[in-house]
């Protein structure tokens, strides 16, 4: 009873009954859980969103502990969404917390049923299927926000939000936007992304082509994510409640 009485009351406070209740309500999912999908998912679990669907298809390995919420010396080896769901559960055992071990691409897309969230949270990395998810997510009621390129970042007071055709400084966007033109199909609507636009180089070459990345990055990242959501609650519940005029 304590817990029902007391784990949400912080956020009661500030955002009032209608908007925690809200929360509770809606349904999201985050595609990926590394470094930015992981601290958007138990940002959302601990303000009150009770319904998440996590999807990934990775495990935990030792070079995710610098920036992966889930990621420890224990859990190397281990399922990645396997490892979050049960702490997010440990956060708030009433939450209902979905977790499909699975990859998202052209081939799977139809058995994630876009259309029956609320919000659909991108952070992939494949350019090949973030695009597909892209595309998919803007022909849904679903709204969609999406995390640009968190590598090779080391000023967090640089993150920011912007509508998809005006990110600038960020070669993952580019990429996406060239991609579109050149195949001639775009997203079907306006969606925000959480981007920076610096861009460091690695001062060490890594065997497998990797970019380096921190966690104080990729959690202000994900923390972002998390806060459109709020955000666009709280807006969409004042919106419906306004008295007519």
């Amino acid at each position: 009873m304590i817990m029902e009485d007391y784990l949400f009351s912080r956020t009661q406070l500030l955002l009032g009954e209608e908007n925690t209740k809200r929360l509770s309500e809606i349904r999201v999912i985050v595609f990926g859980v590394g470094g930015v999908g992981s601290w958007c998912a138990e940002c959302l679990v601990r303000t009150g969103v009770h319904h998440l669907t996590i999807v990934d298809n990775d495990k935990v390995c030792a070079s995710n502990i610098n920036r992966q919420l889930m990621a420890t010396s224990k859990t190397i080896g281990c399922v990645k969404v396997d490892v979050l769901r049960q702490r997010l559960n440990e956060i708030n055992p009433s939450a209902q917390i979905t977790a499909m071990h699975q990859v998202f691409n052209e081939a799977t897309a139809d058995q994630f049923e876009l259309d029956t969230y609320d919000y659909v949270i991108d952070a992939i990395d494949s350019l090949k299927d973030k695009a597909e998810l892209i595309l998919r997510t803007t022909q849904t009621q679903a709204r969609l926000f999406s995390s640009m390129g968190a590598a090779l970042k080391l000023d967090p007071t640089r993150i920011q939000v912007g509508e998809f055709w005006k990110v600038h400084g960020d070669p993952l966007a580019r990429a996406l936007r060239n991609r579109f033109k050149r195949e001639g199909t775009f997203p079907k609507r306006k969606f925000k992304c959480v981007f920076s636009d610096e861009l460091l180089k690695n001062r060490q070459t890594s065997p497998d082509g990797a970019n380096g990345s921190l966690s104080h990055i990729t959690a202000v990242f994900g923390f972002t994510l998390a806060g459109l959501v709020i955000q666009d609650v709280v807006r969409q519940t004042s919106v419906n409640t306004a008295p007519a005029v």
